[in-house]
């Protein structure tokens, strides 16, 4: 009797221990960005060139390993092959971006590559004809040259021509086409020396460009809200990609260190578009404003929104894009010289994986989620990206390790903490170009093999892991 009794309770537990974690409406995904993947850079397809190529055929040793991504994945010619991948995931819908160079190769509204147009088309086609749901990113990292001689995001008029691009793209594949992102967001390469363009000017240049992206975002937003929602029905939405910030310890210094810095790497790109108020955090512009009073500046290296700025940014949103990686502690430091004020570090026992900066802390996502929900009065988000990269194998246990916790925490989210997630993406679907990393850190589902011409695909143990989360609904499957 008591045998039968242990049985029963053996069989009930694993029942609720494979219940489904996610909501049948909550949607999977996977991930890509179009430089990253495409390749097809050769003239005869008719691509401009983006500040990327420039810098990579300038000094082709800024990239690890001289790599390139000329051909990258190619998925410009294997498209349908990856179409193939997405549809075996059975994921619900795949994130990718359109490269700007490619359908304006000058950046300019008034020459359209129509080999860009008929490529993203195809592309849009069949991923519907298998049941899988275009997101689309209209601008990932990516942009044109001759723009970025203009000045790129720190030239105020950028925002005109992204609201021209991105019409060109409404009018082309609006029709299908029902979850729209603005920006990839983040000003890399203009405060800091890491990336093309390689501005490095700290606290002036990723200033400039923060408040252009957020006008273009503010531009591109009311285009579709007046021009296209009516007819196409769809969502536009903008991705913040910046880590969860926790104190290093229980000081009060640090409590408030780690606050700051949320605000100046989360609340600077999310405050003017999602919070109740608008416009840019008090603590940042009284900090910048105040240092840069002190650094002799006639006014603060912050731009200023003006009231009309506050009123036409704020609530430019249907939902919230998300990209989370990895977590930091912060330490209050007074000698900093950056406006911030504060060291970052990361627990010694994290998660580690082949890349630096990225190491496994799952509960900094439920963590993040629960503060968004707190400070923007829970808006609906959507998880953008969430990955973990590795030197390349196909037993890449230290994946699903990873993916199961996040997927975990997620689960958390939304059944205790009520914050209103709707969807998430692996990042990658593919190993790919991992910009200045080259092809040295993996990030797929899918391996490709970056010495073969035919660049081949070979699923990990991953693929059919997530397979089986989407599936069942939930993390807690077999690998």
């Amino acid at each position: 009797m008591l045998k039968s009794v242990f049985l029963v309770l053996s069989i009930y537990t694993n029942i609720l221990s494979n219940a489904e974690k996610f909501p049948a409406t909550f949607l999977f995904g996977a991930a890509t960005s179009a430089y990253q993947i495409e390749g097809g850079n050769a003239d005869i397809y008719g691509k401009g060139e983006n500040v990327w190529d420039y810098h990579i055929k300038k000094n082709p040793y800024i990239i690890e390993n001289k790599s390139n991504a000329d051909i990258a994945c190619d998925s410009y010619h294997k498209y349908r092959e990856d179409i193939e991948l997405l549809k075996y995931l059975g994921v619900n819908f795949y994130r990718f971006s359109i490269s700007w160079s490619r359908v304006l190769p000058e950046g300019y509204s008034n020459k359209i590559n129509i080999h860009a147009i008929n490529y993203y088309n195809d592309i849009i086609n069949l991923l519907l004809r298998n049941g899988i749901e275009p997101m689309i990113t209209i601008y990932h990292r990516d942009l044109p040259r001759k723009l970025q001689e203009l000045g790129g995001w720190t030239n105020p008029y950028m925002a005109y021509y992204f609201e021209d691009y991105a019409r060109i793209l409404f009018t082309h594949f609006g029709d299908r086409v029902k979850y729209w992102i603005t920006f990839n967001t983040w000003c890399y390469g203009y405060g800091d020396n890491t990336e093309p363009p390689f501005i490095n000017q700290p606290g002036i240049a990723n200033y400039l460009c923060q408040n252009v992206r957020l006008l273009a975002h503010a531009k591109v937003y009311h285009l579709y809200d007046q021009v296209f929602r009516k007819k196409q029905l769809g969502q536009i939405g903008i991705t913040v990609e910046k880590p969860w910030i926790e104190p290093a310890t229980n000081d009060s210094e640090d409590l408030e260190a780690a606050e700051r810095a949320r605000q100046f790497t989360f609340g600077i790109v999310a405050n003017p578009i999602f919070h109740p108020d608008g416009d840019y955090p008090e603590i940042v512009k009284a900090r910048v404003g105040d240092r840069s009073r002190k650094e002799g500046h006639v006014r603060s290296r912050l731009p200023e929104l003006s009231k009309e700025e506050v009123e036409y940014i704020r609530g430019t949103y249907d939902f919230m894009g998300l990209n989370y990686y990895t977590t930091f502690l912060a330490r209050n430091d007074d000698m900093s010289q950056d406006d911030v004020g504060a060291k970052m570090s990361q627990g010694m026992d994290w998660q580690r994986s082949a890349s630096v900066w990225l190491k496994g802390y799952p509960k900094g996502l439920r963590n993040l989620l629960r503060w968004i929900k707190d400070s923007y009065d829970s808006p609906d988000v959507i998880i953008t990206e969430n990955g973990f990269s590795d030197e390349g194998t196909s037993n890449d246990t230290e994946r699903i390790r990873y993916l199961r916790d996040h997927l975990n925490e997620l689960s958390l989210s939304i059944e205790e903490d009520k914050v209103s997630v709707k969807g998430y993406a692996v990042w990658s679907l593919l190993d790919n170009f991992e910009w200045m990393r080259g092809y040295s850190e993996k990030f797929g589902l899918y391996q490709v093999d970056f010495n073969d011409p035919n660049r081949k695909r070979t699923k990990k143990a991953s693929v059919d892991w997530y397979r089986k989360v989407i599936k069942e609904r939930t993390p807690d499957v077999e690998s």
